[in-house]
């Protein structure tokens, strides 16, 4: 379940991803040549800051995205909020998901997406600050349950994670990281539910909270968050 690096033809695989995601939500109505928008995210996603939220990452998302799309009202919206959703990152800033909803907003008009669809992947972009979709809301907890997969992973490829987590706050001293992550850990543990679809409780659920108590264990904090 890592977001391992992948292939280079893996780029025209996400390039073909996106335009059929783009001219679904457009519904048959009119638009620009999608590839521009596709490179400019791809651009965004391949920037050198970034050791997790790479394109490696998106393509996990996005696959994760097809396994639970029975779940999902409107599925095209929650595939482009996922190649939104950390379009925008800067690991020293705290608006990251503000302004990736923001770059949606402008963007998806000009390539075409009607109003009612692009607020929706604005919506379910600024819900990935919390990833806590109300009760109901399935385009919300498809793209939560996708974007938070990767705790789910083998000790191996959790490690994984983690390691690239700590390599995109390299910045930030030892001590003050822990601290930080270690209140990220339990802020997810103290959640009712981490996933919400049937198929990420049934799947994802029990090997996460495991994976997240024991990388909290391991920085020095009581595993236990209340």
């Amino acid at each position: 379940m890592t977001d391992s690096p992948r292939p280079r033809d893996t780029r025209t695989a996400l390039v073909d991803r996106w335009r059929d995601t783009l001219l679904a939500a457009r519904s048959g109505a009119p638009g620009p040549d999608p590839l521009p928008y596709a490179e400019n995210l791809l651009a965004r996603w391949d920037e050198p800051q970034r050791r997790y939220h790479t394109t490696a990452h998106l393509t996990a998302v996005l696959d994760r995205i097809d396994t639970l799309a029975p779940y999902a009202a409107d599925v095209h919206a929650v595939r482009l909020a996922a190649w939104f959703h950390d379009a925008v990152y800067r690991p020293d800033r705290t608006e990251n998901e503000e302004r990736s909803a923001a770059l949606a907003e402008r963007a998806l008009p000009e390539a075409g997406v009607g109003e009612a669809v692009t607020a929706e992947v604005a919506r379910l972009v600024r819900l990935t600050v919390t990833h806590d979709p109300a009760e109901g809301d399935g385009n919300g907890e498809v793209l939560c349950d996708a974007d938070l997969a990767v705790l789910a992973g083998s000790p191996q490829e959790y490690a994984a994670y983690a390691a690239q987590v700590r390599e995109e706050y390299g910045f930030v001293p030892d001590e003050a990281f822990r601290a930080g992550r270690a209140d990220v850990l339990r802020q997810l543990l103290a959640l009712p539910r981490l996933f919400r679809t049937p198929h990420g409780a049934a799947e994802w659920e029990a090997r996460a909270r495991h994976n997240l108590a024991t990388e909290l264990e391991l920085l020095g904090s009581p595993s236990d968050p209340r």
